[in-house]
């Protein structure tokens, strides 16, 4: 089957997801907060950002490599942490990992994923991030942060744009409990999914692994978005930052950024990255969209910068790129992947993103994505010109 004939884009794989997906997992996966009005304005301002096309440039040699940490990747996009992506589908963290090692691009694993460091130790390749919830016990923070070195994951993400559990209503409706089990209602769901349903039968329900060694007692009565996780860890400050600084050999990439002033402190503390985002619309409903101040937060700072939060295909990482981002990260649109196609489908995201970045930088007659042409701002499509 040519999969590019039947899934040539990201929509694709996500209707065909939802279709293999329960609905309490699905809308685990493709909800926002709120009214998710800051997730459809990530996707409204990145349809803002036009680019003028190019003509008589004559053949054109892409090139889509690019380097970040001193070095060379393939590939400007990697894979994003998502917390328990194994609910979403069966060992999807050891599909994701092997997947990013065999195209060479960045897998990272999050702190709530239903996969430990050394459960994924074997599936690593050499861009291996490890996404830190930050626990309050420094003998824990020293514990996981050993226990992320040793299974050989080289970058540490920390993420500062949670500290409380959002709402996800949709979410909340769905009627996912934490940690996960079957109610009556997510059962009749289940059997109605049966190739979701038998994975997650041959290993289990999946629950947040690396957290096992520190968890003990009753876990009591927690929310749907407020998982174990929130037992061990703490809103961090400034001075958690400086401690992570002074504790983690390697590259520290600061996750959730969105203002121009904490870039520069940040910058100023040592921090080697910065990743803009808002979440993909998942933590605050009244954030500006993260493609809006990502211009702002590279005049603030020189360090690289990450970018994420409405990535639909190559144009958008193109309008990202242009506008100050150093690399890409999805996460949703890997998870599509997988439970569209299982096994195969990260594989073939990459192959898609692959042929849109080139196609469309035919046409603006760009030859790599380190020097993009300068972009235009569009209106609505029912006011531009015909």
């Amino acid at each position: 089957m040519d999969l590019h004939s039947r899934y040539p884009a990201i929509a694709d794989l996500a209707r065909q997801a939802q279709r293999r997906l329960p609905p309490f997992v699905w809308e685990y996966l493709d909800s926002a907060t709120g009214t998710e009005a800051t997730k459809t304005r990530n996707r409204a301002a990145l349809d803002r950002v036009g680019f003028l096309p190019s003509i008589l440039h004559g053949p054109l040699e892409v090139d889509l490599s690019t380097t970040l940490f001193g070095e060379k990747l393939p590939l400007p996009f990697g894979v994003a942490p998502v917390g328990m992506s194994g609910l979403i589908w069966p060992d999807a963290e050891g599909h994701l990992a092997r997947s990013a090692a065999a195209a060479g691009i960045p897998y990272t694993l999050s702190t709530v994923a239903s996969q430990s460091p050394e459960d994924l130790a074997p599936h690593l390749g050499e861009q291996a991030w490890f996404q830190l919830y930050p626990p309050k016990d420094p003998d824990i923070r020293i514990d996981m942060l050993a226990r992320a070195k040793s299974a050989g994951f080289k970058v540490l993400v920390l993420t500062v744009d949670v500290p409380v559990a959002s709402r996800r209503e949709r979410q909340m409706r769905s009627g996912l409990t934490q940690p996960p089990r079957l109610t009556p209602r997510l059962l009749a769901q289940t059997l109605a999914n049966p190739t979701w349903a038998l994975g997650m039968a041959r290993r289990g329900m999946p629950h947040m692994r690396t957290l096992d060694k520190y968890i003990t007692g009753n876990l009591g009565n927690l929310s749907s978005t407020a998982h174990i996780g929130y037992l061990l860890r703490t809103s961090p400050d400034w001075e958690y930052v400086q401690w992570l600084r002074d504790h983690w050999q390697g590259p520290i990439v600061i996750k959730g950024v969105m203002r121009p002033e904490d870039a520069e402190r940040l910058q100023d503390m040592g921090v080697d990255a910065l990743w803009v985002s808002n979440h993909g619309g998942r933590q605050f409903d009244a954030s500006p969209a993260t493609i809006e101040m990502l211009p702002e937060i590279r005049r603030a700072t020189t360090l690289p910068l990450i970018f994420d939060s409405g990535v639909e295909g190559g144009l958008d990482m193109l309008r990202a790129l242009a506008l100050g981002a150093d690399y890409i990260m999805l996460g949703r649109a890997f998870h599509f992947a997988l439970a569209a196609l299982g096994e195969p489908g990260p594989a073939h995201l990459i192959d898609i993103l692959k042929q849109d970045l080139k196609s469309n930088m035919g046409q603006i007659g760009a030859t790599d994505v380190t020097s993009l042409p300068l972009t235009r701002t569009l209106g609505p499509a029912h006011q531009l010109p015909i």
